[in-house]
């Protein structure tokens, strides 16, 4: 790792001019000053054009003035950074963390003089910022319920935003592409959220190392180009957590003693959209890992036994959370050399019921002990000899009660991983709980995977045995529903991806028209054809990832050559082409191999592909794509197979719902 640290000269006094920071090419800036008789505030510019308009920053503290209203700018500091660090998973290894930053210290006009501190980076590829409130005579116990962080654009820009209905959420909705204006103040909004600001910029607003601290919703301002925040409340405080409540009044978010640092404010900013989701920003705002030895983490996809219900074909035993069935789904994975089998619900003893359990699946279970018909330890021996590891399902309340037990016991009996879910809340206490179980996770050498979640931090560059999560409407949505669309896919890439890996859980092969789609909990079907769920494996970023539907729907169809091949982490990651909603060309790099993803949404669509990423040499393709048929009958695919190389230009026919899947190796 090299890391360089260049620390400019102070200024000291009462600063002049705003500070200002620029990112290393000099295209993005961003400036700390004071508007309004003192309130701190912020601005960014890219190639010269306002991206973010002055806007407020602040801490609204329960029986105290909004922190940040009324001050002065003391001094301003300026450093550098340029490292290259090595990650587990992801969608970039190595990886380059390049900024400059700026840290600004302002102290209150009023008598008392509290201090706050705004410490920003510049990165090539978009600003990110946070507060730093250091320990003070004037200022011990901070009971905020807000902040007063506004993010003001000069025009009406189009969002593509996540509406949810109350705090207490798992973040599974669908993205609505709304103007700003168009956003009624009452909507509570998730992040990340996609940004069109025409003219100017694609900006991708999310946040990073969120740490002792409660998570980051915004909410539009009436008559303005304007979101403001919101942070989740804590839930004791919350009488009623479905109603979104202004600053002054609102329940308690944060309860912190100071020094205090808030988590990150990121704002990702490019000339496309595509560039967003290259980024890196979000994991390289987080510390390296907190584990040294990180050789046992493995990446991997899995056989999973509950999205298709566990449906076996022309096999003596009957379908079911049992042994038989289980082993079944171990076979696929050992045959189609998948390193997992993720065993859902259903396995676990009865125990006693928690006193937070709530859900469908909020029952009492002890998780050191398993139902006799579903023999865990066998299970783990059978997958030994196969070369497969199990991960189990546990509700988040079981791990809550049981978790050190639960950990230990996992060890012992050699499961790989736990799926923990229905946490469906980002307050301040659920925030430090996850950070505490993928720490207490990892001393165990037990992998993670966060399901109704709130959505990535960047919590996995320092524990990345925690490798994927949820907070996302994935596939699991077509057994009652008719919102998973080709429309809805194409959105995520561009809008809840920037934040992170998301286990959407692709590889539905029984594919349909949208007149023939009926949603159904045995053996859904899904909307779209089968080169579209395919390129999904390229597409979506997850290093656990789901091979969603039962053996039977696999075994002879082509495309079972692809997805066993197809990696789950990359050493690069390039968006060739895309718009949000319509289509969208990812091609990554795992080593010499190049895979590519393209899907569109209900239109057809034609598209150019440059293979000028490819580099020297000549590759042997294999180019898996929507047949002649596959508007009407979408399951109906083919495969092509040539020689090509970086002058080579490939041309894309996308049905309607359709996509394209390549694997490319290097000629030897």
């Amino acid at each position: 790792m090299l890391i360089h640290l260049a620390l400019a000269a102070m200024l000291t006094g009462t600063v002049a001019l705003p500070p200002t920071v620029k990112s290393p090419n000099g295209a993005l800036e961003m400036s700390i000053g004071t508007v309004r008789d003192g309130q701190l505030a912020y601005r960014v510019t890219f190639r010269e054009k306002v991206v973010i308009d002055w806007s407020d920053l602040g801490l609204a503290i329960d029986g105290a003035p909004v922190l940040g209203a009324a001050v002065r700018i003391e001094s301003a500091e300026t450093s550098s950074a340029d490292e290259t660090w090595t990650s587990v998973a992801g969608k970039a290894n190595p990886i380059r963390n390049h900024y400059n930053a700026v840290t600004v210290q302002a102290v209150e006009t009023a008598a008392g003089g509290r201090r706050l501190a705004i410490e920003a980076r510049a990165y090539d590829d978009g600003v990110a910022f946070r507060y730093v409130v250091p320990e003070q005579p004037a200022l011990k116990e901070m009971r905020i319920t807000n902040e007063a962080t506004e993010f003001r654009f000069p025009t009406d820009p189009t969002t593509w935003s996540l509406i949810l209905r109350d705090f207490q959420t798992s973040s599974e909705d669908d993205y609505h592409e709304l103007t700003v204006r168009g956003l009624h103040p009452e909507y509570l909004i998730g992040l990340p959220v996609l940004i069109d600001v025409p003219g100017v910029a694609w900006v991708g607003l999310t946040e990073a190392y969120i740490d002792d601290w409660a998570g980051l919703f915004v909410q539009s301002v009436a008559d303005q180009n304007t979101l403001t925040a919101r942070l989740a409340p804590r839930v004791e405080d919350a009488t009623a957590p479905h109603i979104p409540w202004p600053i002054q009044g609102s329940p308690v978010s944060v309860i912190r003693q100071a020094p205090a640092t808030s988590p990150w404010r990121v704002l990702m900013i490019a000339d496309d959209p595509g560039r967003l989701v290259e980024s890196n920003m979000v994991v390289n705002l987080n510390p390296p890992s907190a584990i040294a030895d990180t050789s046992w983490i493995k990446p991997g996809k899995t056989a999973w036994d509950w999205w298709s219900g566990p449906v076996v074909k022309n096999q003596p035993f009957k379908a079911g959370m049992n042994t038989e069935t289980m082993k079944y789904y171990i076979d696929f994975s050992g045959r189609n050399g998948f390193p997992y089998m993720l065993v859902d619900a259903g396995w676990s003893a009865p125990g006693p019921k928690p006193p937070e359990a709530t859900g469908r699946y909020g029952v009492g279970t002890d998780l050191t002990k398993f139902k006799p018909e579903v023999n865990i330890e066998e299970l783990v021996a059978y997958g030994r000899s196969k070369n497969v590891r199990i991960w189990l399902w546990a509700h988040w309340t079981a791990i809550n009660q049981q978790l050190d037990a639960a950990l230990e016991q996992f060890e012992k009996w050699g499961v790989a991983g736990v799926k923990i879910d229905f946490m469906d809340r980002a307050d301040q206490w659920m925030v430090n709980w996850y950070r505490n179980v993928a720490m207490k996770a990892a001393g165990h050498h037990v992998l993670v995977d966060y399901h109704g979640a709130f959505k990535p931090d960047g919590l996995r560059r320092t524990w990345p045995n925690v490798l994927t999560r949820e907070g996302v409407m994935g596939a699991e949505y077509n057994k009652w529903s008719a919102r998973e669309t080709p429309t809805h896919n194409v959105t995520l890439a561009f809008t809840r991806m920037l934040a992170g890996p998301m286990d959407y859980t692709p590889g539905g092969f029984d594919n349909v028209t949208r007149e023939e789609f009926r949603p159904r909990d045995l053996g859904p079907s899904v909307m779209g054809t089968r080169a579209h769920q395919t390129a999904l494996f390229v597409v979506f970023e997850s290093p656990f990832q789901m091979v969603a539907d039962h053996p039977a729907a696999y075994d002879g169809q082509k495309e079972l050559a692809f997805l066993e091949a197809v990696p789950t982490t990359w050493d690069e990651t390039r968006v060739i082409n895309g718009r949000p909603a319509r289509y969208i060309t990812i091609a990554r790099r795992s080593g010499r191999e190049w895979y590519v993803g393209a899907i569109t949404n209900w239109d057809p669509r034609e598209l150019d592909l440059p293979l000028t990423f490819l580099g020297g040499g000549a590759f042997n393709a294999e180019i898996y794509a929507d047949g002649p048929n596959a508007a009407t009958a979408p399951t109906d695919s083919v495969l092509e197979k040539r020689r090509v190389d970086a002058g080579t230009v490939l041309k894309l026919k996308l049905a309607p719902g359709g996509g394209c899947a390549i694997r490319l190796v290097p000629v030897e």
